[in-house]
């Protein structure tokens, strides 16, 4: 620590793949106090976090690869702040973008109370999500590729008469084609591929159901209908503490499930949905009232649907089921279920 200070810092880090910018500056007057460009190491940024005192704020962006940085300055006392990076986007229209003075202005966030922070989600929580994340890459993988095999065929003028090629019907039937030697051996090398990625989404699937076979919530949210396990683990995961929302309308929000809203003096405008939110919470409560005819959520469904459209219909439902899956999480129980038409 520099001599003749002996106040509060708050430190700010542009946090990069390889090399990070750590800035240190005077909690009271903002007044900088070092700064130094350091290797993504453990034992770099604790050494270089000590200058900084006991208990000192830092901030880091929720950029590439922050969950070591955020473990190490929790270990080493500081108070951590996970800057939100759609908060502080802003930086890219300066005239002059650097890595110090991106750490300067985060740390300066900090200082005047202005961050936009997001949630720092425990070890536990993010180990959950990344399961629950590699599955949903996994079965993206496969679909890829099974739509690579209906390119395939299409290239040979094979008509698909089944719904699922890749049920039993369609599996007898691939097995009977006579495809030119190029077609077939990449055909039979997508086959082997799909069975591959298969086996890893069941034992990722079961991985998942073992951990939260416990969770309250995670057995809640499935009384709702077209909720399964597997769209169960999502909300449980990508949620994480609900508590930490004030009500369905702030999950919803996060979720990017509400409409964009622009206002200067007398105009209003209400346009799309925001979609800034987690994609992964979007798509399952978009994706769990598919299918879900009956009820309050299939009624407002059909209703919408007929004024409004399709599309518009999904999203109005899925924001009612997500602010059920709150309470679910929230309480253990569903507060309301919907009863059958």
């Amino acid at each position: 620590m520099e001599a003749g200070y002996d106040g509060r810092q708050i430190v700010g880090i542009d946090l990069h793949r390889r090399r990070s910018v750590v800035v240190r500056v005077a909690a009271d007057s903002g007044q900088r106090l070092g700064m130094v460009r350091i290797d993504n190491e453990p034992m770099a940024l604790a050494a270089e976090i000590a200058k900084a005192g006991e208990q000192p704020d830092v901030v880091l962006e929720a950029t590439y690869g922050w969950y070591w940085a955020a473990d190490v300055l929790a270990e080493a006392g500081a108070g951590v702040h996970l800057a939100h990076p759609l908060g502080v986007k802003g930086f890219a229209y300066r005239r002059v973008k650097n890595d110090e003075r991106d750490a300067a202005d985060l740390a300066d966030l900090v200082r005047m109370g202005r961050l936009p922070e997001a949630w720092i989600a425990p070890p536990a929580t993010r180990q959950l999500r990344e399961q629950v994340r590699h599955r949903a890459k996994l079965v993206a993988l496969r679909s890829g590729l099974k739509a690579s095999v209906h390119a395939v065929l299409a290239k040979e003028g094979v008509r698909v008469a089944m719904s699922d090629l890749f049920g039993v019907a369609g599996q007898a039937m691939l097995d009977e084609l006579r495809l030119g030697p190029a077609y077939a051996e990449r055909v039979a090398s997508l086959r082997r591929l799909i069975d591959a990625v298969t086996v890893e989404i069941d034992m990722v699937g079961r991985r998942v159901s073992a951990q939260l076979d416990a969770d309250r919530g995670y057995r809640a949210v499935q009384a709702l209908d077209g909720v399964g396990p597997v769209l169960a683990a999502v909300f449980v995961a990508e949620i994480g503490d609900v508590t930490r929302f004030a009500g369905p309308a702030q999950l919803c929000s996060w979720a990017g499930m509400t409409p964009r809203h622009r206002e200067s003096d007398t105009k209003v405008h209400r346009g799309r949905i925001t979609k800034q939110g987690n994609r992964l919470v979007r798509w399952a409560a978009v994706e769990a009232v598919q299918r879900v005819h009956r009820g309050a959520i299939g009624a407002a469904r059909a209703r919408i649907g007929a004024h409004r459209g399709v599309n518009i219909a999904k999203v109005a439902a899925g924001r009612k089921l997500l602010t059920l899956v709150y309470y679910g999480l929230r309480d253990g129980h569903i507060r309301y279920q919907p009863r059958p038409a």
